[in-house]
C-alpha cells in the first residue's frame, strides 16, 4: 500500500498487517476540522503507527509533535515519516517519537522532568488516540491523560474508532463532536473542566457522512 499525505509526499508504510494507517478521508476530515488550533500547536499521537496523523499536523504548523508507539519497527517507520515532512516544511516544528506502551508512558506524567528534553513535561493542545479497537485502551487512555495532566484546560483529545463499537464516554468528558466516514468514526473529547472554564473551543455535535 502507498502511503501518502496531504499534498502528495510519499511515507513509508509498515508491512502487512501490523500497523493499520488512518485513511485518507478521515485524515482530511480531522485537520479540516481542527484547522484553527493546528498553528503552533503542540500535539501528542498516541498509538501513532506510520506517524501519518502527526505528518499532517506538522505540514499543517504544528510547533511540537510528540508520537508514542510501542512496536519498535512501527516507530521506526513514524520516526523516518516524520523526520521527511519535518525537513520539508517551512515551519520550524520539533518531534519525538517514543517507543513505549501508551499507558506507562501517559502514567508518567506531564510534569516528568525526564522527558521535557524529548517532548514531554508539558501539557498539549491536541491529542490524537487511534489504538487498536479490539483493544479496549480507550478508557485508560482517557485516565491516563487526565490524571497525568496532558491536557491543557482548553485542549481537545480526539479519538479514532470503529463505527459499530464506539466507545463509551469516560467519565470527567464531555463529548464536544462526533462524526462518522464509512466504518470509522471520530469522536472529540473535552476535559469537563475545560467546559467550566468557559474557553473551550466548541465544536458543533452531529453525526457526518
Amino acid at each position: 500500500m502507498t502511503l501518502r499525505i496531504s499534498g502528495g509526499r510519499k511515507l513509508l508504510s509498515p508491512p502487512g498487517e501490523i500497523a493499520r494507517p488512518t485513511a485518507s478521508r478521515v485524515r482530511l476530515a480531522v485537520m479540516n476540522l481542527l484547522a484553527p488550533e493546528l498553528p503552533g500547536c503542540r500535539w501528542l499521537d498516541l498509538c501513532c503507527g506510520s506517524g501519518v496523523m502527526a505528518c499532517e499536523a506538522i505540514q499543517r504548523g504544528a510547533g511540537a509533535v510528540v508520537a508514542i508507539e510501542q512496536d519498535r519497527r512501527i516507530a521506526a517507520i513514524a520516526k523516518a515519516n516524520l523526520e521527511v515532512v519535518a525537513q520539508g516544511t517551512a515551519s520550524k516544528s520539533h518531534f519525538w517519537v517514543h517507543c513505549s506502551d501508551v499507558k506507562r508512558w501517559l502514567a508518567k506524567g506531564a510534569g516528568a522532568s525526564a522527558d521535557s528534553t524529548r517532548g514531554g513535561g508539558r501539557a498539549f493542545d491536541l491529542i490524537y488516540a487511534d489504538p487498536p479497537y479490539a483493544a479496549e485502551l480507550y478508557g485508560a487512555i482517557a485516565t491516563g491523560v487526565s490524571r497525568g495532566g496532558w491536557l491543557k484546560p482548553n485542549g481537545l483529545m480526539v479519538w479514532e474508532c470503529a463505527t459499530t463499537k464506539p466507545p463509551n464516554l469516560p467519565a470527567g468528558w464531555q463529548l464536544a463532536d462526533q462524526r462518522r466516514y464509512g466504518s470509522t468514526s471520530v469522536m472529540v473529547l473535552k476535559l469537563d473542566s475545560a467546559v467550566e472554564d468557559g474557553a473551550a473551543t466548541v465544536l458543533v455535535p452531529g453525526r457526518h457522512e
